[in-house]
């Protein structure tokens, strides 16, 4: 067994946690408040504090950034946080695993895989595609983990298919989303985010590269919201979408909704996550949809 630091305890670093700690590691989690699953050693720290990381990784085996500052602050936030991670696995030889996002794929045709270019000019993308390249060029050991929308148990409001979209499934009222209801899109549970963190850390043939989660079929939200009703015995569900104006206009005073201009390329067209060679390498297969859903519904 060793030693795993996970620095952010959201959506996905409490699932990490949790999963090395059944594992039998040490697990260190690292927050602002010092929050974290039940069985991990919780830290209260500034992530931006290089000496202070840099401490709490001596002896590590994996050091994995899973913080997430709100999207309108990415500019100010990530370079001082991304800046320390690398110094950290720099003195401590820890491997750096940073969660990953395809946001600095920007718009393509086809399926993403691996290999695309980070060529989006969206200048939020564009820091998270320097965050990676700054930690290749570093010459440390570091891997990426790139996933799409997330759902599951313990997802955040923040995701599409979140208590927004499942609480008025369960009470039979219209769900409305921001985005159309009939385009392909792969949504990525998060255990096996999780799940592909830690074999990422692992796996010494994958270091050096980005990897995407291993991600079931994409389907579209009224597919979604079907299965889901399904899952729970229901009739399908109502849906609407709330048109792209009213969006425009919520987000002149919401800086979080007024980002979602930079994202709608991924909702108006199919927006679909190859995962064929991240399964390869790493070992693993994406959790069936109809048991993923069972899960996040609690059936």
């Amino acid at each position: 067994m060793g030693k795993h630091v996970v620095v952010g305890a959201g959506q996905v670093g409490s699932h990490l946690a949790a999963k090395l700690a059944a594992q039998g590691h040490e697990v260190v989690v690292v927050t602002r408040s010092g929050s974290g699953p039940a069985g991990t050693t919780r830290v209260a720290a500034d992530v931006a504090d290089q000496a202070r990381l840099t401490e709490l990784a001596e002896g590590a085996d994996a050091l994995y950034n899973c913080v997430n500052p709100p999207y309108h602050r990415w500019l100010t936030d990530w370079p001082p946080m991304a800046a320390s991670f690398q110094t950290a696995a720099e003195r401590t030889g820890a491997v750096l695993v940073i969660l990953g996002n395809l946001y600095a794929y920007g718009p393509v045709d086809g399926p993403m895989t691996e290999d695309l270019p980070l060529a989006s000019d969206v200048p939020k993308a564009r820091v998270r595609a320097k965050i990676w390249h700054d930690a290749l060029a570093s010459g440390i050991r570091t891997v990426e983990v790139r996933g799409s929308d997330y759902f599951g148990p313990g997802a955040t409001d923040q995701g599409y298919l979140g208590d927004r979209f499942i609480g008025p499934l369960r009470a039979g009222k219209t769900i409305r989303t921001l985005w159309p209801l009939d385009v392909p899109h792969s949504w990525t549970y998060l255990p096996d985010v999780a799940d592909a963190l830690i074999a990422a850390a692992t796996t010494e043939r994958a270091w050096g590269r980005a990897w995407h989660v291993p991600t079931a079929e994409p389907l579209t939200f009224r597919e979604m919201g079907a299965r889901m009703a399904a899952t729970l015995g229901l009739p399908e569900p109502r849906m609407a979408t709330l048109p792209w104006p009213a969006v425009r206009a919520i987000g002149l005073v919401s800086p979080m909704i007024g980002e979602l201009r930079h994202v709608r390329y991924q909702f108006t067209r199919p927006f679909v996550l190859d995962s064929t060679a991240s399964q390869e390498v790493l070992g693993l297969r994406p959790t069936p949809m109809d048991v993923a859903l069972r899960r996040t519904l609690g059936r």
